[in-house]
């Protein structure tokens, strides 16, 4: 789904980054410094983004590279699905972000459904594990994997947190815009198939 520079961009990132955190020798050093300078510029070559701001988004991690984790909650009533809508965009998503060290999936999906939404829940299932490559998200210069957590209400009342304005449910033939950036049409499905059966198998990749 992404386009090939950007590909190659993040592979050369994810090189250096372990070269620079486990190499010795001066001069490797020297060259994962060069690789990851190459990375940069091939970035802010091919978007309007400044090589000093890349700095300090792009490659500014050490040790080892990982992909990032966003984890999702999947919350169903009557049938419908519950969505946020997002104040960076206008749009709708499900509500979660994300995950924060020391906090296990679970305990960061409660966190952000009751920060984005006012609603009490406790995670029930997994749904998926979405590599962000695979679907149709807009480019991204982090590798990203999104955890899908179904969810069940336990208390609470609907109620906009700071980076939400709006709250609702949705059915399955009547979704909202999408914030495509946080979860795609195709994927709110699969939420869905686990809706009508759920013996649906977890979903990965």
């Amino acid at each position: 789904m992404e386009p090939k520079w950007l590909k190659w961009a993040k592979q050369l990132q994810s090189i250096s980054q372990a070269g620079l955190t486990y190499s010795k020798d001066v001069y490797d050093l020297e060259r994962f410094e060069m690789i990851k300078k190459l990375s940069i510029e091939i970035v802010s070559q091919y978007t309007d983004i400044e090589e000093s701001v890349l700095k300090n988004v792009f490659v500014n991690e050490s040790g080892y590279a990982t992909p990032k984790v966003d984890i999702r909650a999947v919350i169903f009533k009557e049938d419908k699905i519950l969505m946020v809508r997002e104040k960076t965009d206008g749009k709708w998503a499900l509500p979660g972000g994300w995950a924060d060290i020391g906090l296990t999936p679970s305990e960061v999906v409660v966190k952000e459904v009751e920060e984005e939404s006012g609603y009490d829940v406790r995670a029930i299932k997994m749904i998926g594990v979405f590599d962000k490559k695979c679907h149709p998200h807009p480019p991204s210069l982090h590798h990203t994997y999104k955890l899908f957590i179904q969810c069940e209400i336990t208390g609470g009342n609907p109620k906009t947190g700071i980076e939400t304005s709006d709250i609702d449910f949705f059915a399955e033939n009547k979704l909202p815009p999408l914030s495509i950036d946080r979860n795609t049409e195709s994927q709110i499905k699969v939420a869905f198939r686990h809706l009508h059966n759920p013996n649906e198998p977890i979903y990965f990749d």
